[in-house]
């Protein structure tokens, strides 16, 4: 039973790879070769660019949050671009009358990209602060972001997408979020993070490219493709936005199915970036995105293998181990208050991932407007205060 054993050495290594290997290779590089970063008190003009698509129910606060945050005034300003929405986003956005909010307006929808694209070539400021309207800011975030851009070797700056509250449906993926904060600040501490978050980032407009057509994640593209000449891509721990996990898995999986998607359709647009001397940060984007994306087929090829041995009478208990560990996620899904306990969270974050990796490859494969998107409603607000 040779395949037999190759199948299972072959997934556990990668799974080992995938789950342990980068993180811990990424953790030691944080630690023995921490990156120097120059930085000075740097107060730019600013333009920030926001797309939305009926974002009625937010955009009012997001705007007076913004339009009021602790950052001159007269280095401040707003472009937004509506991507053709259908409820009273516009109507909101007109009502406040300020000049230094500039709205454009997009009769067809032509998804997320499109809307920037169109923010981008009307932005003035030396500093472009791109972030979505659901997500609410820390006072100071601008000001966080702009010392970071201070340093010349860098970029593209991200801020730090917090989620406030977890309920047992949300704790996989409040854990899961955990994990990849921790593995984010572990990368940006020795260099670079192939990606930030969409909720928050800042890069100089004399940098900033036009984003391709359709591109489903412009805050990995953007930030992989500026980093391409060796410059680097920082997380900036005091620049929050503040978030809220999805109610429930279907809200989660639309989100988490739509990211794996745009990860595809990166690999597919830049597939040297993921070979060596292809990008500076190729190791980087294959162990955080790529192995990540590929770990259902990890875990079939170790059940597979495992499996075939088993029907040998070897390592029935690794068999045993291994349908134990995905029937302990399995039930956690179905059952979120047994989340609660840690080993049937940590099951089920793997589970979770595994079906949003299967579904977003299938989105790719499918093809279709995966640029577009469409608006969550949560059932509370995100207000804790002053902020964004």
């Amino acid at each position: 039973m040779l395949w037999a054993w190759l199948c299972l050495l072959f997934g556990l290594a990668m799974l080992g790879l995938t789950l342990v290997g980068y993180p811990l290779w990424i953790a030691w590089q944080s630690r023995s070769r921490p990156r120097r970063r120059q930085r000075s008190d740097w107060q730019p003009s600013v333009t920030v660019c926001l797309a939305v698509y009926n974002g009625a129910q937010d955009i009012e606060r997001k705007l007076l949050g913004l339009l009021s945050h602790d950052y001159p005034q007269d280095k401040l300003d707003v472009v937004v671009v509506d991507d053709g929405s259908d409820d009273d986003t516009v109507a909101r956005i007109r009502a406040l009358a300020d000049a230094r909010i500039t709205l454009l307006q997009q009769s067809q929808r032509g998804g997320k990209t499109a809307a920037l694209n169109q923010a981008l070539q009307q932005a003035r400021g030396e500093v472009l602060v791109l972030c979505d309207v659901r997500q609410r800011l820390e006072p100071g975030s601008i000001n966080a972001l702009c010392h970071a851009l201070s340093d010349p070797a860098t970029v593209v700056v991200g801020g730090r997408l917090c989620f406030e509250g977890e309920d047992s449906a949300a704790a996989s993926v409040g854990l899961y979020w955990r994990f990849e904060s921790w593995l984010r600040r572990a990368e940006a501490a020795c260099g670079s993070v192939p990606g930030v978050s969409g909720a928050l980032y800042a890069v100089r407009r004399a940098d900033m490219p036009t984003i391709p057509p359709g591109l489903i994640l412009d805050d990995v593209w953007v930030p992989m493709a500026l980093a391409a000449d060796g410059r680097m891509v920082d997380l900036e721990s005091a620049a929050i936005a503040w978030d809220r996990p999805a109610p429930n898995l279907q809200i989660e999986a639309r989100r988490k199915r739509r990211t794996l998607a745009g990860n595809w359709q990166l690999f597919a647009l830049q597939p040297r970036w993921l070979l060596p001397g292809g990008h500076p940060l190729w190791a980087r984007l294959v162990g955080h995105k790529l192995l990540r994306a590929l770990l259902p087929i990890w875990f079939a090829f170790a059940l597979l293998g495992n499996v075939g041995l088993a029907w040998q009478g070897q390592l029935l208990w690794l068999l045993l181990l291994q349908l134990i560990g995905h029937g302990m996620g399995l039930a956690a899904i179905a059952l979120p208050g047994l989340k609660r306990m840690a080993p049937f969270k940590w099951a089920a974050a793997l589970e979770e991932l595994n079906y949003y990796a299967v579904l977003g490859l299938l989105d790719h494969l499918r093809g279709g407007p995966g640029h577009l998107w469409s608006t969550t409603r949560l059932n509370a607000s995100i207000d804790r205060g002053p902020g964004v």
